[in-house]
């Protein structure tokens, strides 16, 4: 073989490395990018799962943020109402003092009292009944207990101050006497 001969064989030689080189080169290229992708893939997975806990977080507290603006609304009076109950007592202790010599002067006390009581129904407040009921200590509260002939025990046998509901809610728990 001539010089020239080798020499384009080296050359060829030269080049088939050259080319498996870069094949190799290539061959680790796509390997690292793949293995790039795949933890960018898992990174993007990860920051989607993130995100999607905060705007579930962020339902949630928007959800828990209207039910309360709902409360305070639907409540909004609930501590003018509770001052107003307080004066209803005070009329009808007034009344229970009457006299001959103060009627007359008690019949306006009944008109303002009157008038008390529409507004009270108005708003959603209205007298709890419990007088020969079971004691419920959701809606009472007992004061005083005594043995009572012919009555079960656990029974409101007397109330001692009204109690009243505001919508569904107690406003003031009923003050009571409760059989044993």
């Amino acid at each position: 073989m001539d010089k020239e001969t080798e020499n384009i064989k080296q050359q060829l030689e030269e080049t088939e490395e050259i080319k498996e080189n870069k094949k190799e080169k290539n061959k680790k290229k796509k390997n690292h990018d793949a293995e790039e992708i795949l933890r960018l893939t898992e990174e993007l997975g990860a920051e989607k799962e993130k995100a999607m806990r905060i705007q579930a977080e962020m339902m949630n507290f928007r959800k828990r943020k209207d039910e309360e603006v709902l409360n305070i609304q639907k409540y909004a009076g609930e501590d003018i109402l509770k001052k107003l109950v307080n004066i209803v007592d005070n009329f009808e202790r007034a009344l229970n003092m009457k006299t001959e010599e103060n009627s007359e002067f008690l019949k306006g006390f009944e008109m303002i009292m009157s008038n008390i009581i529409n507004i009270l129904e108005e708003n959603g407040v209205k007298e709890i009944e419990c007088l020969n009921m079971p004691f419920d200590p959701a809606f009472h509260q007992a004061v005083l207990t005594e043995a009572r002939d012919g009555c079960d025990a656990g029974i409101v046998i007397e109330v001692l101050q009204k109690g009243y509901m505001y919508k569904d809610k107690v406003l003031r728990a009923t003050m009571v006497k409760v059989s044993e």
